[in-house]
């Protein structure tokens, strides 16, 4: 007798080109409020940094030094980018919606999720980048794939309100579409390099020539642009998320905030 057998239902692809293009549809359609967004908090990480290691290791003019304790200020200088990053996509997330939904932008209303939720927000995110290094370095598992595990925690926590328990929220949702997940956190973080190093080096140039403070003002725009480009991902990634395993509308998460 023959057996039959009964798989379950096939699983909803995660569509990576759908969110790569939704990615590019609204950074572009809305490009000076994400770059607004992403400058506040950017020009607030560059005066952390700047009081940490210097202005000019900041914008590129300056070599970074490693050796002996002065490794602690660029240590600083590490994880104040990666809590500005986590700032300023709380605030993207919002503003991801209501693209989505091609509703106006409003600015004012991102602010008040965004920073009731910051302290979560920035110790989870320090501790996320702290658990991809360390998978990275001792080769457990890719740093990619903790950096896919952990890749929607900001929305989980400003949507949701889980506060600190946001990682296991994003290992929840992210579960059985963390290699899709992968592919896209490595594309973030080449254009997230692309950016840093572009906006280092011609920042250099335009300090040598006009100045540290035009340089700076260079340095914490394209900074912004990247940050503004690479942080919306994780809105999307997130509402799809849901929308697969929960059956959860756009609609229905931007309304947390209406």
């Amino acid at each position: 007798m023959t057996e039959i057998a009964i798989s379950g239902p096939a699983r909803l692809p995660l569509g990576i080109g759908s969110i790569i293009g939704d990615t590019f549809s609204i950074f572009f359609r809305r490009f000076l409020a994400v770059t607004f967004i992403a400058l506040i908090p950017n020009v607030i990480g560059i005066l952390l940094s700047a009081w940490s290691v210097g202005l000019s290791a900041v914008v590129g003019m300056e070599k970074p030094d490693f050796s002996g304790i002065d490794t602690i200020p660029y240590t600083i200088s590490m994880i104040v980018n990666v809590s500005v990053y986590a700032v300023a996509t709380a605030l993207l997330v919002q503003l991801a919606y209501d693209a989505k939904l091609q509703r106006p932008v409003r600015l004012g209303r991102y602010f008040g999720p965004a920073f009731s939720t910051a302290l979560p927000v920035i110790v989870l995110s320090v501790a996320a980048m702290l658990l991809s290094i360390l998978a990275l370095v001792f080769l457990v598992v890719p740093g990619l794939w903790v950096m896919a595990v952990f890749s929607v925690t900001v929305p989980a926590v400003v949507i949701e309100r889980v506060g600190f328990r946001g990682l296991g929220r994003s290992a929840e949702l992210t579960k059985e579409y963390r290699w899709p997940i992968v592919v896209l956190a490595l594309l973030s973080l080449l254009c997230q390099f692309a950016f840093g190093w572009g906006a280092q080096y011609l920042a250099a140039i335009l300090g040598t020539v006009s100045g540290m403070l035009p340089a700076a003002v260079f340095y914490a725009v394209v900074a912004a642009v990247g940050t503004g480009l690479t942080g919306l991902p994780a809105a999307l990634i997130y509402a799809r998320l849901r929308e697969i395993k929960e059956g959860v509308t756009v609609d229905q998460i931007a309304a947390v905030f209406d």
